[in-house]
């Protein structure tokens, strides 16, 4: 009797384990740096996301056939799909315009590079929304740099637009 009983605990744990695991090692947050770069005179963009989160991401929004390590294509139109989903305005609402450079892979992460011209002004505002129509616990981090103390601002649930004040 305690036998059956175990072998039933055991089953029932790996039923409970399973969907956890096999979704274990996707993070689902991606993080961003937003650099005033005084030397260059550029606002730098760099995107980091996960590579693994990347290539379920890319499957779920491209299909199943698309493959961000093997495919030259996959990686540039997910770069695109990163690029789109991501905006600096200046504090009257107007669009920064953002000079998209490249993409890389490097290691286990999936890097996407933007830049402009800097600008002063007392507020910053942008959205990051890439992967977050995919999966609603998506967090993407955007670190600003180089205009005072590093800034943080954090895209999670329904969160469209953050600011960031210089002053």
């Amino acid at each position: 009797m305690i036998r059956i009983f175990l072998i039933g605990l055991i089953a029932v744990a790996g039923a409970l384990w399973a969907p956890v695991s096999l979704n274990a090692h996707e993070l689902k947050t991606a993080l961003s740096t937003v650099l005033f770069n005084a030397r260059t005179g550029n606002i730098e963009i760099v995107h980091r996301f996960n590579i693994h989160d990347a290539e379920h991401a890319v499957r779920e929004v491209f299909g199943k056939g698309a493959d961000i390590i093997s495919s030259a294509e996959t990686q540039d139109t997910f770069a695109n799909y990163v690029v789109e989903r991501f905006s600096l305005l200046r504090d009257n609402g107007d669009p920064v315009g953002l000079e998209y450079l490249g993409f890389e892979i490097e290691g286990k992460f999936f890097w996407v590079y933007q830049e402009a011209p800097s600008f002063e002004a007392p507020q910053l505002i942008m959205a990051n929304n890439a992967l977050r129509e995919i999966w609603p616990d998506q967090i993407n981090t955007v670190n600003i740099e180089g205009r005072g103390d590093i800034q943080t601002l954090t895209f999670s649930g329904n969160t469209e637009y953050l600011s960031v004040d210089f002053n």
